[in-house]
Formats: C-alpha cells, sequence, structure tokens
C-alpha cells in the first residue's frame, strides 16, 4: 500500500510543470515565480531586489508610449584581438544572441509622469553589464544629449563586470570620459539621477555610477569597488555587517535614498518636481 501512494505521489510530481519555483540567493527560501514577477521581482520573503532586464526598467520607470531608444546601432570592436580560453569574439558573440543586443547599454528619451527625461540603462545580461568603449560612449552621450537640450537625466547602473578588461585601455579610458562628460553637464546646470542596483562594482561604479546629483539604490543590493571577500583576504580584517550594502552606504552618507523598487518612479517624479 505505502508502495501505491509513493507511486501516485512521484506521478503526480512528473505532472507539474517545471519553472514555477525559484530559490532566492539572499533568504534562501523557495518562492513561487509567479508572487515574484507580480512584486516587479522582488522576494516576498525578504524583498531582496532580482535583477531585471533593461526592458523591464523601461516598462517600470517610463510613461508608455514615450520611450524612443537612441544610438542602438553601436557596435564593439576587437581591438586588441583578444585571445583566451574563449576569445572576446566569442564572447561578445554569445552575449550578442544571448541578448539580441549589440552591447550593454540601453539610452533613449522617454517621460516620467509627464516629465521628459534623458534615460539609460545598464543592462547586466551582456558579460556582466561590464563597461567597454560602446558602454561608454553611450553614457557620455546620453549626458551631451541632456546638455544641448537642457533635460535631466536618469540612468540606472548595474554593472557586474565593471570595466571590460578585453578592450584594455579603451575600456579603461571611460571611466574619464564618463566623468568629464557629466562634469559639463553639471558644470550648466544639469540634473543627474543615479540608481544603483544589484551589483554596482569596479570601474562603473568608480566613474558614471557614483556620480549623481542624487544617489538613489534599490535595498541590498551590493555596491563598491572591489568585493568584501577580496577586502578580507587583502587587510586580513573582518568587515562591519552589512559592508557595501545600500543600507551600509546610506548610514555612511554615500547614498541619499534607498528606495524600492515599487516606490521608484514616484520618487524619481518627485525628485524631478522639486530639483528640475
Amino acid at each position: 500500500m505505502a508502495f501505491e501512494k509513493i507511486k501516485k505521489i512521484l506521478r503526480r510530481k512528473k505532472e507539474l510543470p517545471g519553472g514555477l519555483w525559484m530559490k532566492c540567493p539572499d533568504c534562501g527560501n523557495m518562492i513561487y515565480k509567479k508572487d515574484v514577477e507580480n512584486r516587479k521581482m522582488v522576494c516576498p520573503d525578504c524583498a531582496y531586489h532580482f535583477s531585471i532586464a533593461p526592458q523591464e526598467r523601461v516598462d517600470l520607470m517610463l510613461d508608455p508610449g514615450t520611450w524612443t531608444r537612441l544610438w542602438s546601432n553601436l557596435a564593439p570592436v576587437d581591438a586588441l584581438r583578444f585571445e583566451g580560453i574563449t576569445s572576446y569574439r566569442q564572447k561578445m558573440a554569445a552575449a550578442q544572441k544571448e541578448t539580441g543586443e549589440k552591447d550593454a547599454i540601453w539610452a533613449g528619451t522617454g517621460r516620467i509622469e509627464g516629465r521628459p527625461v534623458v534615460f539609460g540603462v545598464t543592462d547586466s545580461r551582456f558579460m556582466m553589464g561590464s563597461m567597454g568603449s560602446v558602454l561608454g560612449e553611450g553614457v557620455t552621450r546620453m549626458f551631451e544629449y541632456g546638455l544641448q537640450r537642457r533635460l535631466p537625466v536618469l540612468l540606472i547602473s548595474g554593472s557586474g563586470g565593471g570595466a571590460r578588461m578585453y578592450e584594455g585601455c579603451l575600456s579603461l579610458m571611460q571611466m574619464a570620459k564618463t566623468s568629464a562628460a557629466i562634469a559639463r553637464f553639471s558644470d550648466a546646470g544639469g540634473l543627474y539621477i543615479s540608481v544603483l542596483t544589484n551589483p554596482t562594482m569596479a570601474g562603473v561604479m568608480a566613474s558614471f555610477a557614483s556620480l549623481g546629483d542624487v544617489m538613489i539604490a534599490e535595498p541590498k543590493a551590493l555596491i563598491g569597488f572591489t568585493g568584501p571577500r577580496v577586502i578580507e583576504q587583502t587587510i586580513r580584517q573582518e568587515l562591519p555587517k552589512g559592508f557595501q550594502t545600500s543600507e551600509f552606504l546610506l548610514d555612511h552618507g554615500f547614498v541619499d535614498m534607498v528606495v524600492p523598487r515599487e516606490r521608484l518612479r514616484q520618487e524619481v517624479a518627485r525628485l524631478l518636481d522639486y530639483l528640475g
């Protein structure tokens, strides 16, 4: 009798469709995927914010029908002819096939509750959102466009890859290039709102992502230059609890606000009214 019950349970399990559940990397709980999607990819148990694709960011932040994408024809080149276990050309081809995009930046214009903005988001699906020559050029053009048309800039960063070292100095120079464009924009009185998501690290964090007039972070995002594990191994000291999280950086004055995803659009609109 017990054997028949086990067979029925196993048969029922096989009949259930896959992909209904997912594991939260923060609390470790198994959560119903539909519940997470209904909460804009936020864990219902611990409020961990999962990464989302650029189109989802556009839908989340901008008024329907107002998004106009710019400079989507920019494509990276393998100037160094970088070779390794996997060549840069192969990595680019794989990322382009997976995402349908030429690189890790979406940039353009739109409206937030009727207010015009230059809007950009880095794509963490494309080589971890790392900054190469195309991403740096896209960010630079955003601020030049905002300067010419006197529009505020909203840029959402989520780069766990930092500078794309396959491009060597062409990648590293984007830190100075984007920072200089932001300086010109700021000197002319432009408003830049920077939103940091999980994770925002390394060269991206050391350049354009950290230069906002207003710095907003999503909850529990990892934000810094080098990861905490590497820092602990280097200095041989235990780091404070929550080191490099959004909440830690808010307590220490590096970010201005920690805003849940469901309220982000509303808060940005309020800031545009107040500061724009």
